[in-house]
């Protein structure tokens, strides 16, 4: 599974291998911030022949190529190494930033450790991040009760023989459709989003009735105990479609949509992300 840690700001792509209890982190990423390269791609290419050179042999047994997704949202072979690799590497990029790095390193690895013996790390880490990105407290609440009730859905899922990613991601669009009107994909360019996670860019209502199409479904999947992807589909969607008589009853009363554009984007985000959707329009064309 992918995630993303970040430096200073700045992410790195990165996977956690169960048996090695290591981290691999995409090897452009590092470059990138640390060469402050115009052309990282570039930088790795030259690094790599300089570094065989110097007999650097070993390094190439660090290094092994894992798909992980691109800015453009696709996956692609990409060579990424382990804390050893990295720091094989840092040595080679004068950078005043290689100190602070190691020590980033480092805390990395002992922060996973230290989740895989105390779960509950993992929660508190995940609620520190959003403060750090400047969340208010009350929607921090809201968005850490989202992700148990989606963990408690898909843990359902994989019980009754749904497969993950893609089928995970259709039911999820079903709910979606049904309590919103729009399948993520859709809501998400309604928001300027481009890879940012839909959820951390929802209002306090809209996360609400988000968990509530969740819930609904969760606890339509346990009452009814549908199997395989199609029968758990029709749950999704009577999931889904009490979430959204509700939207639409508390939209009737008020007058006001739930459904909103508004993002947590700062305008450097939302200039990036416009910019990404021009080139991918302009990429489509000439297909």
């Amino acid at each position: 599974m992918g995630h993303i840690k970040l430096f200073e700001s700045k992410k790195i792509r990165s996977v956690w291998n169960e048996k090695e209890q290591k981290w691999y982190f995409a090897v452009i990423d590092v470059i990138e911030i640390l060469s402050e390269s115009s052309n990282p791609r570039r930088y790795w290419s030259d690094l790599k022949i300089k570094l065989k050179q110097e007999g650097v042999i070993q390094l190439y047994e660090f290094i092994v190529q894992l798909k992980l997704k691109s800015s453009d949202g696709k996956k692609y072979n990409t060579d990424c190494t382990h804390t050893q690799g990295l720091l094989r590497i840092i040595q080679s990029i004068p950078s005043p930033k290689a100190e602070p790095f190691k020590q980033w390193l480092a805390k990395v690895g002992n922060d996973r450790l230290e989740e895989i013996e105390n779960p509950e790390l993992a929660i508190q880490r995940t609620r520190e991040l959003y403060k750090l990105k400047g969340y208010p407290e009350d929607w921090i609440e809201k968005r850490m009760r989202s992700i148990a009730i989606r963990e408690e859905l898909t843990d359902e899922w994989s019980k009754r023989g749904v497969k993950e990613k893609v089928e995970y991601a259709i039911l999820t669009a079903e709910i979606s459709l049904a309590t919103f009107g729009l399948k993520p994909s859709d809501y998400k360019d309604l928001k300027g989003l481009d890879k940012e996670n839909l959820r951390d860019h929802m209002s306090d209502l809209e996360l609400i009735f988000s968990m509530l199409g969740e819930a609904s479904s969760t606890e339509i999947v346990k009452t009814t105990n549908p199997l395989g992807f199609k029968e758990n589909k029709v749950a999704a969607k009577a999931g889904g479609k009490i979430a959204g008589n509700a939207r639409k009853e508390l939209e009737s009363k008020t007058g006001k949509k739930i459904v909103s554009p508004k993002n947590f984007l700062t305008t450097e985000q939302q200039l990036k992300n416009l910019e990404n959707k021009k080139i991918k329009k302009l990429k489509g064309k000439k297909k």
